[in-house]
């Protein structure tokens, strides 16, 4: 089952960023690129130091996802939004710090620790962006992008908190935004109301 699990995790995160491309290229969703740009660097840190401590069917998830979030990133170059604003030069900055602690540990479950902080700084210029603008993110991502989160983790197959963080964290942060879209679009659909 463990190998099914990890099958079912990467064709969801196959299939999850389809949908977000082709509203990138409708020009619907607008990708923050201080975002993408750490969360392509992360991705392969991930990949490698969970990799480094033995993971195999639960790679599927952060190697798939990797090739499709530097897609992203590359895409919103053209039809994204953000990247020199005040606050994402700073969530840039510590992005870096953090990336050259990594290279100096050495240790591949510090450097999850480290990838996980810095990717929660992608997550937060993602969230302030959806929290003015709802509708500039495709919510069907986020959700299985999650959903592949929760079938990594269940590819572990044991407790190991090491192999786990990764896919939870995953799961998680991917709902919060799913949270973050809902609570948002429901605001701004009050506001319109009221005036």
């Amino acid at each position: 089952m463990l190998e099914v699990f990890g099958y079912i995790s990467g064709i969801i995160s196959v299939f999850c960023f389809l949908p977000y491309i082709r509203d990138i290229l409708l020009k619907k969703t607008k990708p923050e690129r201080a975002s993408w740009l750490i969360w392509s660097v992360l991705g392969g840190i991930a990949f490698f130091s969970q990799l480094a401590k033995g993971a195999s069917y639960s790679l599927w998830m952060p190697g798939v996802q990797t090739f499709w979030v530097m897609l992203i990133f590359l895409l919103s170059l053209k039809f994204g939004v953000g990247g020199l604003s005040k606050r994402d030069l700073i969530a840039l900055t510590i992005a870096v710090f953090g990336l050259v602690l990594w290279h100096f540990t050495k240790e591949p479950a510090f450097a999850l620790f480290i990838t996980i902080i810095v990717d929660a700084i992608g997550c937060f210029l993602t969230i302030m962006k959806v929290r003015e603008d709802p509708k500039s993110e495709t919510i069907s991502t986020w959700l299985l992008s999650g959903l592949s989160g929760v079938f990594a983790a269940l590819a572990v197959g044991s407790f190991n908190f090491i192999l786990l963080i990764y896919p939870i964290y995953i799961w998680l942060v991917n709902w919060s935004v799913v949270a973050v879209i809902l609570i948002s679009s429901r605001r701004l659909l009050a506001t319109r109301k009221d005036q």
